[in-house]
């Protein structure tokens, strides 16, 4: 049990370290307007993700009303 803790506290702390450092690359696509290319893509491709799970959810809801009931 010490030994996890050990890890997960030095974990956090290089989690912390990292998360003070500034992302060049993110202040250059942002300052050239791609940033908003990326962002329009991964709200598309969520979309599409949320919109196959409604789909699935209605067919699988649709065969599980043609199953007989077990009692």
């Amino acid at each position: 049990m010490r030994k996890f803790l050990l890890l997960f506290f030095s974990t956090l702390s290089s989690v912390a370290v990292y998360a003070q450092e500034e992302v060049g690359m993110a202040d250059t696509m942002r300052s050239e307007g791609k940033i908003y290319v990326v962002v329009a893509i991964l709200g598309l491709i969520l979309f599409g993700l949320f919109g196959y799970l409604v789909v699935l959810d209605r067919k699988v809801t649709k065969l599980e009303k043609k199953l007989p009931e077990k009692k």
